[in-house]
């Protein structure tokens, strides 16, 4: 080898160093393999390797000169069409060590070519991704890059031909343009006999599908292909082995650092707010965070609080660039433009649910088609990285993108009053049929049918119900905030009559309490006796559950005012919640004057479910006023009922007052038992709230009866349960079962 290249020069010096090829690697962190390819002529260093190798061979200052003169002159039948990486590339920790892990197989998988497919949404850095990952193992590689852009995803036209592409690569590994084949196929086989022998990396970026991808595939062991795609390349992953990689949004850490790595640090540490609130209007989105970046890098002394000021306002336009590429908007209308007239349509609609997650029959309720096509263009929008899915399989809308859909709706005059009509419907029907399967509400009438279109969820079993409530409670939590045109005023008063006791079961008091407030002012504004005392019921319960009593005062105040006006069924439901606060308050003789009206009015109606259950919660409070023989009778009358009726939550209810009013009388065998049977009637329908509270009880009968043991455990069991919700009651019940003694004579209120 002419020892005026530079691989004779590093050979030359690295024998004036006494070292060998492995030793040359020991000290310099550069592998024998990439050293051996330098010295015969195979490659040439990057300037990072290039310095590793002159700080282990310390040179003399000609040799120096000589190596870096050397290390520049690039063989000409060397591609190397890496686009330039980005300086400021920040993050991807865990992208950027599988794509090391992927590196590695190229010398280990003989035989195979090693694929990996970058996927993810418009603008979230997938060929930032791929680029830098390509510089970073350049070096391995020593016969070059090819890249092209398949221009899979942009509006300057068609996607680009693989043919073409195949003509540009095998221009670049110096086949003379006429013994370059015209047909796409022909090229394709010359293409790999030319790198059959190579150690190349081939970057196609952008691409529209697999079939584009495929003529364009390297069959060497040594090569490796970089695939880049807002489409999730599963036949790639299918038939041709590719690793897939999934690039999401960054994490707001990752985010701020590189905003700050593009406007200076010293800016985001004097307003860090500002900061973390500007990456999190841009959605951790790296395209949009490189927009905002570059804007503010232009203003050097704009405040950064000001600038998300704009951002708040102004979203999208704000995000607006000069060139289409590094525009959001367009960004995400390639993507959007690809999608055929249906689900295009679908995901505009899907564009309009409030909240962070979706379910497929909430979608398929917005956009007012079934199930089966619903599931099908979700699984287009999920392909085109429009969407994802989190753990629990639910579809995530990143933020600026349902912006954008929302934007949308309005160019295409799509109704949107029905579709969140079709919401609203949703999540109310389903609601009332999961409630009447957990038995947690009797005899709510919904009043009018659902919108056409609305989808109703398969709700048979108890699971089933809590499933259901459970998908949907952050779709409610959004609707009722988010959805403010005045025409849904009424659909939003009524909305949550029954989820009621889905968050009574899960102790959710302060979602209760959230949600109720704004459906109590619909109410309000609508003048409607019957929402106002039914809100304001929920209300006033979920404020006495969380010691709010003055504010829950106020309520109960309003509903009682709501009497006059109020039909003789809804009047007793009002006069039996009125019962209930002022029982959990300890104001029990009002409880019990309220609960006798309520009861008197459900005997006029012929309501026998209601009856035992009136007849319970007079019991039940004769119990804690000390009328223990009284409360018995009254709640064994409603028991026959109840097995009739095959009311299971409230049968357990009226076995846990006869236990507890049996315990007050000293009978403590009995009320154990009755307890017992309590307790299995509430863990059979599934209900949280309701096995703490007998627990609890239960607990303390056994410690009347000197187990301290079983009370412990019960006081335990309470804790665990109440844990899994997120309770703050979950400590009280650990301290018991950690010092049992000191709350002998607790007397537990339900």
């Amino acid at each position: 080898m002419d020892e005026n290249t530079f691989g004779g020069l590093l050979r030359a010096a690295r024998r004036r160093a006494l070292l060998t090829l492995e030793g040359l690697a020991a000290a310099s962190g550069v592998s024998v393999r990439a050293i051996s390819d330098m010295e015969r002529g195979k490659s040439l260093p990057r300037q990072g390797t290039l310095s590793e190798l002159m700080d282990a061979l310390e040179p003399d200052e000609e040799t120096r000169r000589r190596l870096v003169r050397a290390s520049t002159r690039h063989t000409p039948d060397v591609p190397r069409q890496l686009p330039p990486d980005l300086a400021a590339f920040r993050g991807r920790d865990e992208a950027l060590t599988t794509a090391r892990a992927l590196t590695a197989q190229v010398a280990e998988r003989g035989g195979c070519v090693v694929i990996a497919a970058v996927g993810g949404l418009a603008g979230v850095g997938k060929t930032t991704l791929a680029v830098h990952w390509a510089h970073q193992v350049a070096d391995r590689f020593p016969d070059g890059q090819l890249y092209v852009n398949l221009r899979g995803f942009e509006d300057a036209g068609a996607p680009l031909d693989p043919g073409e592409a195949l003509g540009g690569f095998l221009s670049a590994l110096g086949v003379p343009s006429d013994e370059i084949p015209t047909g796409t196929e022909q090229r394709s086989v010359l293409f790999r006999e030319r790198v059959a022998a190579l150690r190349l990396i081939v970057l196609l970026d952008n691409a529209r599908d697999a079939e584009q991808v495929r003529p364009l595939l390297p069959a060497s062991a040594g090569c490796l292909t970089i695939v880049t795609s807002r489409n999730r390349l599963a036949g790639l992953a299918a038939t041709d082995a590719a690793s897939l990689i999934g690039l999401d949004v960054w994490t707001e850490a990752e985010a701020v650092t590189a905003l700050a790595a593009r406007i200076g640090e010293e800016r985001c540490r004097a307003e860090p707010e500002a900061a973390a609130e500007l990456v999190r209007l841009c959605g951790c989105l790296p395209l949009a965070i490189a927009v905002v970046g570059a804007q503010l890098s232009a203003v050097p002394r704009m405040r950064l609080g000001r600038a998300a000021g704009e951002l708040r306002q102004a979203r999208l336009d704000a995000l607006e660039a000069d060139e289409r590429r590094t525009d959001v908007r367009a960004v995400f209308s390639w993507s959007y433009q690809a999608l055929d007239a249906p689900t295009a349509r679908f995901f505009r609609h899907l564009a309009l649910h409030p909240g962070p997650v979706v379910s497929a029959e909430a979608a398929a309720s917005l956009a007012g088609v079934e199930m089966l096509p619903a599931r099908r263009h979700l699984r287009e929008l999920t392909t085109a990285s429009l969407l994802s899915r989190d753990a629990t399989g639910r579809y995530v809308l990143h933020d600026l993108i349902r912006a954008y859909g929302a934007e949308l709706v309005d160019q295409e005059r799509d109704d949107r009053l029905a579709a969140q009509t079709r919401l609203l419907d949703y999540l109310r029907h389903n609601a009332h049929a999961a409630s009447g399967v957990l038995s947690t509400r009797l005899g709510t009438v919904l009043g009018e049918e659902a919108a056409e279109g609305v989808v109703r969820a398969a709700i048979d079993t108890h699971a089933d119900a809590l499933d259901w409530f459970r998908q949907e409670e952050s779709a409610v939590m959004a609707a009722v905030a988010a959805l403010d045109d005045p025409r849904l005023l009424a659909s939003r008063a009524r909305l949550t009559a029954d989820w009621e006791g889905y968050f009574a079961t899960m102790g959710r008091w302060d979602e209760e309490i959230t949600v109720q407030r704004v459906c109590l002012d619909a109410a309000q504004v609508l003048r409607d006796p019957v929402a106002i005392a039914r809100n304001g019921g929920m209300l006033a319960r979920a404020l006495t559950e969380t010691g709010q009593v003055r504010a829950a005062d106020e309520t109960v105040a309003l509903m009682l005012a709501q009497l006059p006006r109020l039909a003789p069924a809804e009047r007793a439901s009002t006069e039996r919640c009125v019962a209930w606060v002022r029982g959990s308050q300890g104001r029990l003789p009002e409880a019990v004057h309220h609960a006798r009206r309520a009861l008197d009015l459900y005997r006029t109606l012929d309501q026998p479910s209601h009856v035992a259950r009136e007849l319970n919660a007079v019991g039940w409070y004769l119990a804690l006023l000390g009328e223990y023989r009284e409360a018995i009778a009254m709640c064994e009358e409603a028991l026959p009922i109840l097995r009739r009726n095959g009311n299971r939550r409230n049968e357990a209810a009226t076995w846990d007052s006869i236990a507890y009013a049996r315990q007050h009388l000293g009978d403590l065998d009995a009320a154990v038992a009755d307890y017992g049977r309590a307790l299995a009637l509430y863990e059979e329908v599934l209900d949280t709230y309701g096995q703490v509270e007998v627990l609890d009880r239960l607990a303390s009968a056994h410690l009347e009866r000197g187990d301290t043991g079983r009370a412990r455990a019960h006081w335990s069991r309470a804790a665990d349960l109440l844990s899994a919700t997120g309770s703050p009651r979950a400590d009280e019940m650990r301290a018991k079962a950690g010092a049992p003694e000191e709350h002998r004579g607790d007397a537990p209120v339900r």
